[in-house]
């Protein structure tokens, strides 16, 4: 069993859980902060100074049909491990209550799996692996 310590914001001490038991959409919620976070500190070290232009860069990274492709990249070339593939499959096919917007379903569900996946690490303390994940994408490695 997978198991993370949380400590609570409350006070409440130490919470334990189980990151298998972890709904897809929650993971997906949280690596699409942990995603947006690293791609804005990517850009930022760019040098890039208008806001407007940091907003357009950002759209080629950020939005469904670009992780879409990403995801895509890094399975054709094998770069996750089968506990990986496994949370990518199960977000990938979990039911999804928002329509998107500006892409496909499939595209959209794709986005959603690398979310999932970037969140899973993250509750997994796995940041060097997401630091591996995210070079990729921005270094154009996949």
């Amino acid at each position: 069993m997978i198991e993370i310590r949380l400590f609570s914001l409350f006070s409440l001490g130490e919470m334990f859980m189980d990151i298998r038991c972890v709904n897809s959409l929650v993971l997906a919620y949280l690596g699409d902060a942990v995603y947006e976070e690293y791609i804005r500190m990517y850009l930022t070290r760019k040098k890039i100074n208008k806001v407007n232009d940091l907003q357009k860069e950002s759209i080629n990274y950020v939005s469904a049909k670009r992780q879409a492709y990403f995801l895509d990249k890094m399975l054709d070339s094998d770069f996750f491990n089968d506990d990986e593939i496994s949370v990518i499959k199960r977000a990938r096919n979990c039911k999804s209550h928002s329509n998107p917007k500006g892409c496909s379903v499939i595209e959209y569900k794709k986005a959603t799996a690398l979310e999932a996946l970037i969140g899973y690490l993250k509750l997994s303390n796995k940041s060097v692996r997401i630091n591996e994940i995210m070079e990729c994408i921005v270094e154009g490695l996949c």
